[in-house]
């Protein structure tokens, strides 16, 4: 029988590489694979193009195909044949399917499926702890409730007591179903049904989780939010999540931080920023004001002749850094206020002031700019 040339079967040219064949056979694996596809003929299909790749993904192979066709494996011509019958696709089946699917030994390659209970780290979980300001300006300390599946208190995450190989799987995890054809045995894996999966069963069920090796429980651990913190940060705290699977290390805990905004600060990174509302009079004779801070108050000396949107920075007066690198500063920004209701006293306090002479270098510029106009 005239067979078809495997670089047809796989749809690729002669010179294609090894990742366009191996994507090749993906795609075919995928669409002729008897246990999924409903094609006609996908059996025979599925079959040839394993065998087209079995030869073109061996680079040795290729070349003795590439110089003499299908005849450098059917023994003829003084050449040693070649037995697809021991090709193990296993591998590569894996990577498409999953582990799903496996073939009987009459089906190029046996593909036992075992099945290893690896220790598996719990998910890891988030959770939201809102503070104040001024808990994120010194650090804090807190405790954050969890509600969570842990390793049953009684049985210690086992589901029972009396362990023993599991009978249906042979303690090997996995089931296989096999089905014949015209072309070979296949056989489909699957999780056995009665361990699960973790090839051991018990001769007593626990009756407090029953039987799951989990319980639904209620944890509160410690935190140390260091000082510095800002909204968005997060804090991990290891091995304090849900537990893993057959034996494996609980998952970890993130804490994402939200804090509350301030009434009088604003903070831009490590430094702060206050408004400090003056009267016109203060702006204008100077005055010294009582200043609060994250730690006390202290005194600001504001100059005659002050402007609004003035800043005065007071040293080392902000938030320190969680990464211990420094300490920010507190800026005042002078807001002066313009007064909306006056007597008949103060409004003539402002006409004599308004008759003084204000010459300034902004006025005298001003002045000059609307001369030009």
């Amino acid at each position: 029988m005239n067979k078809k040339d495997y670089y047809e079967v796989l749809g690729v040219s002669k010179d294609a590489s090894d990742a366009e064949i191996k994507s090749a056979f993906r795609k075919l694996a995928k669409k002729y694979h008897p246990d999924v596809s409903k094609e006609e003929n996908a059996a025979e299909k599925f079959k040839e193009a394993q065998e087209a790749y079995a030869v073109l993904s061996d680079k040795e192979k290729r070349s003795k195909y590439d110089q003499f066709g299908h005849a450098a494996f059917d023994g003829a011509n003084g050449f040693s044949g070649f037995d697809f019958n021991d090709i193990d696709m296993s591998d590569i089946l894996h990577d498409i399917f999953g582990g799903g699917f496996g073939f009987g030994s009459s089906f190029f390659g046996g593909g036992n499926g075992r099945q290893t209970n690896r220790k598996t780290k719990g998910p890891d979980i988030s959770v939201i702890f809102d503070m104040d300001f001024k808990e994120a300006a010194f650090g804090t300390e807190t405790t954050v409730e969890l509600n969570i599946n842990d390793n049953c208190s009684v049985c210690g995450g086992k589901g029972g007591t009396g362990a023993r190989t599991c009978p249906t799987c042979g303690g090997r995890g996995v089931v296989t179903r096999e089905q014949r054809s015209l072309f070979g045995t296949f056989a489909t894996q699957s999780t056995c049904p009665d361990c699960g999966g973790d090839g051991e069963t018990y001769s007593t069920k626990c009756s407090h989780c029953k039987g799951t090796g989990k319980e639904k429980v209620k944890k509160n651990i410690k935190v140390k939010v260091p000082a510095g913190v800002d909204t968005g940060d997060h804090l991990r705290v290891t091995g304090k999540g849900p537990a893993g699977e057959n034996g494996g290390p609980n998952g970890d805990v993130y804490i994402e931080l939200r804090v509350k905004e301030h009434p009088l600060f604003k903070r831009d990174g490590m430094d702060i920023y206050m408004d400090l509302p003056l009267t016109i009079t203060d702006a204008a004779l100077g005055c010294k004001k009582e200043i609060p801070t994250l730690d006390g108050n202290v005194i600001l000396s504001v100059p005659a002749g002050s402007q609004s949107g003035e800043k005065h920075r007071i040293k080392g007066k902000g938030l320190k850094s969680p990464a211990r690198r420094g300490v920010g500063d507190l800026y005042v920004v002078l807001k002066v206020i313009t007064p909306t209701k006056l007597d008949k006293k103060q409004k003539k306090m402002l006409e004599e002031l308004s008759k003084t002479n204000l010459k300034t270098s902004e006025f005298t510029n001003f002045e000059k700019f609307l001369k030009k106009i």
